[in-house]
């Protein structure tokens, strides 16, 4: 996803498709070089998700209380899952900056560490939350609706809302993959204030680091027009529905998990 929304790619580094970029990747690059940056994915993660799921149930239950009375509202399922990114992203939004410095064609970094480092010195530690609005201003809309069509879904195909593996597998991947596609143009934003792509800035004769929301939506449609926006779509969508469906489906295991073993200590 990082390199195809890549504004100004090199030569060596163009493709067409998701799988022609995983088999170009791969052949000229080694088998691991798709999974560079995974570990510092996976530090950021747990607490990153461990907030968000908490306070989602928390304002879920409290508001859906107020708004329906103990119901499912999905007004309170917005706003829930809209103030639990605010937590998520703070933790994941450092992860995101190394994750897409590494994952780079030629990226200069190494390590994780030698990433952090590099960016820390040369940048400052502001770098690591450049995105971080934009981050916000896409993600937000993106929970809200990730979240709705969710219990949507659950409403649907599992109306007692009992533990279900296969509803909440299919529930999630068609969550992830609505809400994937809606919040694309703001994610190649973010993907150029992440990396600083130095060969899409020069051609446009910007000088040290891209900062601001606006002035990225202004220098992606100077690079690519309309369809700049656009760049990773296909990706995305791919990369959101395991992505999700795998989430929904751990985190309500563990949920009936604990609920139950909590019930039977009782």
């Amino acid at each position: 996803q990082t390199r195809m929304q890549s504004l100004q790619p090199d030569p060596k580094a163009q493709y067409r498709s998701v799988y022609e970029a995983l088999k170009k990747i791969v052949l000229t690059e080694g088998f691991w070089r798709p999974l560079r940056g995974i570990n510092v994915t996976m530090l950021g993660a747990g607490p990153a998700h461990a907030m968000y799921f908490a306070c989602y149930e928390k304002i879920k239950k409290s508001l859906s209380d107020t708004i329906q009375h103990g119901g499912n509202s999905h007004l309170a399922n917005g706003i829930a899952g809209s103030v639990a990114t605010l937590l998520h992203d703070a933790v994941m939004n450092t992860a995101e900056v190394v994750k897409q410095r590494m994952q780079m064609f030629n990226s200069p970094y190494k390590s994780v560490l030698a990433c952090i480092r590099t960016v820390q010195k040369t940048e400052g530690f502001g770098a690591f939350y450049r995105s971080y609005t934009t981050q916000l201003t896409m993600n937000v809309p993106f929970q809200a609706i990730h979240f709705i069509t969710y219990e949507f879904m659950q409403e649907q195909i599992n109306p007692r809302r009992e533990y279900n593996p296969r509803s909440h597998i299919v529930s999630g991947a068609i969550a992830g993959a609505v809400a994937a596609a809606a919040p694309t143009p703001l994610d190649v934003c973010k993907t150029l204030l992440n990396t600083q792509e130095n060969m899409a800035l020069s051609s446009v004769n910007i000088s040290g680091h891209l900062s601001g929301m606006v002035n990225a939506f202004k220098t992606v449609y100077q690079l690519g027009g309309v369809s700049g926006y656009f760049r990773g779509v296909q990706a995305r969508v791919i990369y959101q529905m395991p992505s999700t469906a795998i989430a929904w489906s751990v985190y309500e295991f563990f949920k009936y998990f604990l609920t139950k073993h909590k019930l039977e200590k009782r």
